[in-house]
C-alpha cells in the first residue's frame, strides 16, 4: 500500500523538479499517463478549451441555455484543471530555508478551491433550472444531444487520464480533477437524454428538472471532497489515520509511560507528519527505539514525517489543558480540535 507516496517518492523526485516544461519529451512519452500526471493535465487542459469554444458557438447558435450553461460549466472544468496542475507541480518544489516543508500544501488549497468551484458551478446550475421552471422553452434537440454527446467523449477521456490517483488512498488534487471530470460525463450525458426525450415528447419542463436532478448527484459527490480538503487546510488528522490507534501504538513501545502531546497533520495531499512527547521515565533509548517506532508509523499509517522527544517528566502544557487520563479521552478530543 505504498501508492499515495508513490507520487512523490517514487523515482520522480530526481528529475520531475528540473523538468517540468519538458512534460511532452521522452520521459514522458509512455503510453499511459505518468505518476506525475503533467500530460494528464496538459491534454486535459487543451481538449476542454476546445470543448468548451464549440459548446458556446452551438449554444449561441440555436439559442439553448442548456448548452451554454454546460459550457460555463465546462470553462470552470478548465480552471479547475489549471488549479489542480498548478497544485501538483508546487507540490514538487524543493523545501527550502524559508518553506521548510516545501510548496506540498498547495495541492490541498487546488483540491479544496475544485470543490468549491464545483459546488459554485451546480449552485448557479440549479438556480437557472429553478428559474426556467416557470418559463420553460422549446429545445433544438438533436443539435444540444450531437454536443453534450462529444461532451460525454471529452470529459469521460479526459477523466481516464486521472483515473490511476483517483482512488481512495490517492492523492485528492488529483483524484479532485478525476471527480470533475466524471462529474462532467454525467452533466453531458443527462443533457443527451433531455434532448432525446424533449424531441420525443415536446415538454419543455423536462430540461430544468434534469439539471436540478443532474446539481443534486454532483454535490453528493463533491461534500466528500470539500470536507476532507477543509480538514486538511485546518492541519486535520487525515482521513484514513484513527488517532486512538496512533496514540496505543506509542504507548506500547518499551519502556513508554504515556504519550503527550501528540500531533498528526497534512503538509501536502499525500504526506503526513507526527509529533509526540513520549514520558519515558528510565531515559533516553538509542536509536533502534526510535527506527522501531518509525517503520511501524510508516507501514500501519503512511505517517511518513516522524519526530518524537523522550521525556522523563512531563513539563509541556499540553493542548487539551490536562495530562490524559486515558487513552481514548484524548484523542477523542484533538480529533475534535482537528
Amino acid at each position: 500500500m505504498a501508492d499515495p507516496h508513490a507520487h512523490h517518492d517514487h523515482g520522480h523526485e530526481g528529475h520531475d523538479h528540473h523538468d517540468h516544461a519538458g512534460h511532452g519529451h521522452a520521459g514522458h512519452a509512455h503510453h499511459h499517463a505518468p505518476v506525475s500526471f503533467d500530460r494528464a493535465f496538459a491534454i486535459g487542459i487543451s481538449v476542454n478549451i476546445l470543448f468548451v469554444a464549440i459548446e458556446a458557438f452551438y449554444g449561441w447558435k440555436v439559442n439553448s441555455l442548456a448548452l451554454l450553461a454546460d459550457a460555463g460549466h465546462n470553462l470552470g472544468d478548465v480552471a479547475g484543471l489549471v488549479m489542480a496542475w498548478g497544485g501538483a507541480l508546487a507540490g514538487k518544489l524543493r523545501p527550502d530555508a524559508r518553506y521548510t516543508y516545501g510548496w506540498k500544501r498547495a495541492s490541498i488549497l487546488a483540491a479544496f478551491f475544485n470543490a468549491v468551484l464545483l459546488l459554485v458551478a451546480m449552485g448557479s446550475l440549479a438556480w437557472e433550472a429553478i428559474g426556467r421552471l416557470g418559463a420553460p422553452e422549446p429545445m433544438q434537440g438533436v443539435t444540444v444531444m450531437i454536443v453534450a454527446a462529444i461532451g460525454i467523449v471529452v470529459n469521460l477521456g479526459t477523466a481516464l487520464l486521472f483515473m490511476r490517483g483517483a482512488g481512495k488512498d490517492g492523492d485528492i488534487n488529483i483524484r479532485g480533477a478525476y471527480l470533475h471530470m466524471a462529474s462532467d460525463a454525467l452533466v453531458s450525458a443527462g443533457v443527451v437524454v433531455v434532448g432525446a426525450l424533449a424531441l420525443w415528447t415536446g415538454w419543455g419542463w423536462l430540461d430544468p428538472v434534469a439539471s436540478l436532478v443532474i446539481a443534486a448527484v454532483i454535490v453528493i459527490g463533491t461534500w466528500g471532497l470539500f470536507r476532507q480538503s477543509l480538514r486538511l487546510m485546518f492541519d486535520g488528522v487525515p482521513e484514513h489515520i484513527d488517532l486512538i490507534a496512533v496514540r496505543k501504538v506509542l504507548e506500547t513501545l518499551p519502556g513508554v509511560a504515556r504519550v503527550h502531546d501528540l500531533h498528526v497533520w497534512a503538509t501536502g495531499t499525500t504526506d503526513v507528519a507526527l509529533t509526540a512527547h513520549l514520558v519515558m521515565p528510565a531515559g533516553h533509548p538509542d536509536d533502534p527505539f526510535f527506527e522501531t517506532a518509525t517503520n511501524q508509523l510508516r507501514e500501519r499509517f503512511k505517517i511518513g514525517h516522524v519526530t518524537l522527544q523522550v521525556v522523563r517528566e512531563p513539563f509541556m502544557i499540553l493542548c487539551e489543558g490536562a495530562p490524559p487520563a486515558s487513552v481514548a479521552e484524548p484523542a477523542g478530543h484533538h480529533a475534535h480540535h482537528h
